[in-house]
């Protein structure tokens, strides 16, 4: 019985120290792929399984951990690997990418983006920074960026209208995916109201407002619009709009004819709406570079010794209003 015993033992301490060892050499496998993973290599099971001299069920174990630890690093913050199987290479390697939280020096331009917009009113606009800041960077960094608005916060000026917009827009915004046909109660620029049934296309944001391109239903244009024919949105400030209804009724518009924002961003100065115009002029200030950024379509078409030739496709009235604030800096060509 003593000897059965002792026999018991000593399996025991065997089958203990061989489970200890294949523990040791798994470690040291994976940590093994993590680093030729980390340098680019791609791994192949049947290869990866025949050198170790374990099954490919083994390998896939390693890399399923390799895998999880990954996907636990990038959710914390930390390094953005995702494990991937390519086709192409026959096996598993790393790509890097896009970490799912702000990095500090986002979350800052952010906060600076939107002060400087001074888009909103500055009670709508501090729970947003405060929320932005305390979601999007760590404990230990919040001070250093609170540190850094903190100026800009405290003198911040709040748009003349006093509008509140934040769930306006994201109920307007609604309006837009869902193409739903709205009825607005309108402030004019001469302070005249109208009442409108729209089909709102778009929401957009420029100079300091958020504006909503829509068109116009149930209208004469014959005896409304300077140009009958024009194809293009109306523009309406978005915090003129007094009162909206959302109505069940529904519109459609073909994707091909679907308004393009990013296409009338580039051609439209100061949202004001009007005919598609081609202008050229000749540039003679120091700063080229300044006209690009604000003419998105503006192509150099020569330089010459009194300044460089430009040429640009425009929306509407706008355009006259730019040229006039650069004064003799711009030579109307055409």
């Amino acid at each position: 019985m003593r000897k059965s015993m002792q026999e018991s033992n000593e399996n025991a301490k065997i089958r203990k120290s061989a489970q200890n060892a294949n523990s040791d050499f798994k470690y040291k496998r994976i940590l093994q792929l993590y680093t030729r993973l980390l340098k680019g290599e791609v791994i192949n099971k049947a290869k990866e399984a025949a050198a170790a001299n374990v099954t490919e069920r083994s390998i896939q174990r390693d890399l399923d951990d390799l895998r999880a630890f990954f996907d636990e690093q990038a959710a914390n913050g930390k390094d953005s690997y995702e494990l991937v199987y390519s086709r192409k290479e026959h096996g598993y390697l790393l790509h890097t990418k896009e970490a799912p939280t702000f990095t500090d020096s986002e979350v800052l331009a952010v906060c600076k983006i939107l002060l400087e917009s001074r888009a909103f009113r500055k009670d709508e606009l501090e729970p947003m920074l405060r929320k932005l800041i305390n979601n999007g960077v760590p404990r230990e960094k919040q001070k250093a960026i609170k540190e850094l608005i903190s100026n800009e916060l405290f003198h911040y000026i709040e748009p003349q209208h006093r509008q509140h917009l934040v769930e306006k827009l994201w109920d307007l915004g609604m309006a837009v995916k869902e193409q739903r046909m709205m009825k607005i109660s309108y402030q004019k620029q001469n302070g005249a109201i109208v009442e409108r049934k729209i089909k709102p296309v778009g929401i957009m944001f420029s100079e300091f407002y958020f504006y909503m391109p829509a068109f116009i239903a149930d209208i004469d244009k014959e005896s409304h619009f300077t140009n009958k024919d024009d194809s293009f949105p109306t523009i309406y400030r978005i915090d003129r709009i007094r009162s909206f209804e959302v109505l069940e009724e529904t519109f459609e518009i073909p994707y091909r004819d679907r308004f393009k924002e990013g296409e009338f961003r580039k051609r439209i100065q100061f949202m004001y709406g009007g005919r598609l115009r081609s202008i050229r002029f000749i540039y003679k200030g120091s700063s080229v570079e300044a006209v690009l950024d604000r003419l998105p379509t503006a192509q150099i078409i020569a330089k010459r010794p009194e300044g460089y030739l430009i040429s640009a496709e425009v929306f509407g009235d706008g355009i006259d209003m730019w040229i006039r604030s650069q004064g003799d800096m711009v030579e109307v060509v055409k």
